[in-house]
């Protein structure tokens, strides 16, 4: 792989896109049965759509986030594509722009409410990069995102109110919140972390995790509910292990290692969701596939 192919692999985070997808999955599969379909409108197509959408939206947001942070950046983490000069800031801005377009286009293929929800994530995006990221409402812009991405993949049905009914409102909110602590824990990743905000971001990613179980337990499909809430508890105590570790030894890191089981579990998260409100299996398996590229690409890749 040439030098300048890896600049931008690394600048657009690449392993982190499929914790995006899973969201696009998790929604579509909260308004949809299946994927494929015989009878009536294939909703695959709008999947796939979304899917686009939601990885232009993504990683527009991984470019901008390193265009913004550049002067930072060449204090503390002068590897980075911009600060090295492997790509340049125009460079990085163009394509963080195009790929901005992209996403909001396939949106729009998708539908009006699809291209709705697609302009307030852009606008979340924008808003935390240029902005809000070093203010205490950069964790809440960042938790928006996510929660939109989500909603995203729910936006491709016939109406307005049967995105309400349907679209399970609580996930998003609640992945939202887990994202706010996600976010609060690695806003010091490149230094040495002080343990109280750990500690209170962590109250932060449990308390998101723990309102998923309880909607789970009180809207999931009765017979999946059970072993849906034993998946949940066995990932929340892999990150909770995670979390103490990093909170005991603050250094980048423990950090860095955290947060990108953080975010790989975000995956994991969203297939036990599928399989506790669709049902299928199958579905929900797929799902957690989008592991294999992740961790594959993160071993050449940082997600942070």
């Amino acid at each position: 792989m040439s030098p300048r192919v890896l600049a931008y692999l690394r600048l657009l985070r690449l392993p982190t896109l499929f914790t995006a997808l899973a969201d696009i999955f998790l929604g579509f599969l909260l308004t949809h049965s299946t994927l494929i379909s015989d009878e009536g409108p294939n909703p695959l197509p709008s999947f796939l759509m979304l899917c686009v959408a939601s990885a232009g939206l993504y990683l527009s947001g991984m470019v901008f986030n390193d265009y913004f942070d550049r002067l930072i950046d060449a204090q503390e983490r002068p590897e980075r594509p911009i600060p090295s000069g492997a790509i340049s800031p125009v460079a990085a801005l163009r394509l963080a722009a195009g790929l901005m377009l992209v996403g909001l286009g396939s949106a729009a293929v998708v539908g009006p409410l699809s291209l709705g929800i697609a302009v307030a994530v852009c606008v979340s995006i924008l808003a935390y990069d240029g902005g809000l990221k070093k203010t205490w409402l950069g964790p809440l812009a960042m938790g928006t995102c996510r929660s939109g991405n989500v909603l995203l993949g729910a936006s491709a049905v016939g109406s307005l109110f049967e995105f309400v009914s349907t679209s399970r409102w609580p996930i998003a909110v609640c992945l939202g919140v887990y994202i706010v602590g996600v976010t609060i824990f690695a806003r010091q990743e490149a230094t040495t972390s002080r343990r109280t905000v750990l500690a209170g971001a962590a109250g932060v990613i449990n308390s998101g995790v723990i309102g998923l179980a309880m909607f789970v337990n009180s809207n999931g499909l009765m017979e999946h509910r059970r072993p849906a809430l034993g998946i949940l508890a066995m990932i929340l105590f892999t990150l909770d292990r995670r979390l103490v570790v990093a909170i005991a030894q603050p250094s980048p890191q423990h950090v860095q290692v955290a947060v990108k089981v953080l975010l790989l579990s975000l995956v994991m998260l969203d297939a036990t969701l599928i399989y506790a409100f669709n049902g299928r299996v199958e579905l929900a398996m797929a799902t957690v596939a989008l592991l294999i590229p992740a961790v594959g690409l993160s071993k050449l890749i940082a997600m942070t």
